[in-house]
């Protein structure tokens, strides 16, 4: 049995937010609204942890505005019902 070390870790991440950008992407053109936020903040998640552990800054401080703003349009959906 192999141990994933940090990089391989990293790496998975990296593929699973690539899968994730590809549901978010398909969900923007079908017209899923919510389908999209619910992809795309756990892409931007994953990217702001990627980002830190190489302090890429702008890649990190990109994805936490980008980050807030799912998180706010999610709980306006939910909200408000748009």
């Amino acid at each position: 049995m192999k141990l994933s070390t940090p990089v391989d870790v990293e790496q998975m991440l990296k593929w699973l937010a690539l899968g994730l950008g590809l549901c978010s992407t398909i969900s923007i053109v079908q017209g899923w609204q919510l389908a999209a936020m619910l992809f795309g903040l756990p892409f931007c998640l994953i990217w702001i942890y990627c980002g830190w552990l190489r302090t890429e800054r702008q890649l990190k401080y990109i994805n936490i505005i980008f980050s807030a703003l799912y998180i706010y349009g999610i709980a306006r959906y939910f909200v408000l019902g748009v």
